[in-house]
């Protein structure tokens, strides 16, 4: 069998295997599609690449890099397709895998719930203390679930609270945009990585001061200022891409781990490419 570092190449059932243990397909949501998209179990795997989107330039960088396998946060085939024919960007990007020799495993949802999960990496990043999820698993330990809440070590300014959360976040050509007192003080902070407007109810029920989440559409934060109380929960609303990346390193680190505890070696390597869809952005001013 061939070797890496003195270790066995694992096959993609192998890495499966590891991504259950991390990522367990039991925490998804049952809108989901997570796992294997495409790929054969029995190929030998030495190089995993990790990106946010299945894109064509996530591809082509795949590729070029000699990768046996993407590990991407969202699924290419969310939604039911009736054709993969290479006519569409869809259809195209599976048959440039496929003939690339190059497997898709996605860990979306089950990617945000689990512990070190993206919710997790986000409340960590903040130094959030105490965590817990704002929406508990229904298959999984306590700790695991959609968001998090936790508390800061100390009270800050929403102000300065958000150019904390600037700094973390990736360069994109939105930016961060904040909903709130700018001298208001916050303690408690909510989080939820990628698309969090549905999630308003449990951010009041734990009396976060500051809500940071992506996609944060009209409506729903209009109504969520209507109904603030003292003006909390503040709003703070990241790039749904940015918020996600951040999770990309440790999940590499993590599965490189549990797979060499396994006795198998690979490398890894997160994508380079910002898949944030927006180029520029004009302001007032």
């Amino acid at each position: 069998m061939p070797e890496n570092d003195g270790l066995a190449l694992p096959t993609v059932g192998d890495v499966l295997v590891a991504v259950e243990e991390l990522w367990p397909e039991s925490l998804a949501e049952d809108w989901d599609a997570v796992g294997m998209v495409l790929g054969r179990p029995s190929a030998v795997v030495q190089r995993i690449l990790f990106a946010v989107d299945p894109t064509h330039e996530v591809i082509d960088e795949a590729l070029d890099w000699g990768a046996d396998l993407l590990v991407t946060h969202h699924p290419l085939l969310l939604k039911p397709v009736h054709s993969v024919a290479g006519t569409g960007f869809k259809g195209d990007a599976v048959h440039r895998l496929i003939e690339g020799g190059c497997a898709l495993v996605t860990a979306h949802t089950n990617g945000d719930s689990a512990v070190g999960g993206v919710s997790d990496v986000l409340a960590d990043a903040f130094g959030l203390q105490d965590t817990v999820p704002l929406a508990p698993a229904a298959n999984g330990l306590p700790e695991e679930g959609i968001g998090r809440v936790g508390n800061l070590p100390d009270v800050m300014s929403l102000g300065d609270f958000a150019e904390l959360v600037f700094s973390i976040m990736p360069a994109v050509a939105g930016g961060v945009r904040v909903a709130g007192d700018p001298q208001g003080l916050v303690r408690r902070i909510a989080v939820c990585g990628g698309a969090g407007d549905g999630m308003f109810d449990a951010v009041r029920a734990e009396h976060a001061d500051v809500y940071v989440t992506a996609d944060l559409r009209h409506h729903p934060a209009s109504e969520a200022r209507e109904a603030a109380v003292n003006g909390r929960p503040y709003l703070i609303d990241v790039s749904h891409f940015g918020s996600e990346w951040l999770w990309l390193t440790p999940a590499a680190a993590a599965l490189e781990n549990v797979l060499a505890d396994q006795g198998f070696g690979v490398e890894t390597r997160v994508s380079t490419c910002n898949t944030d869809p927006w180029d520029f952005v004009l302001t007032p001013g």
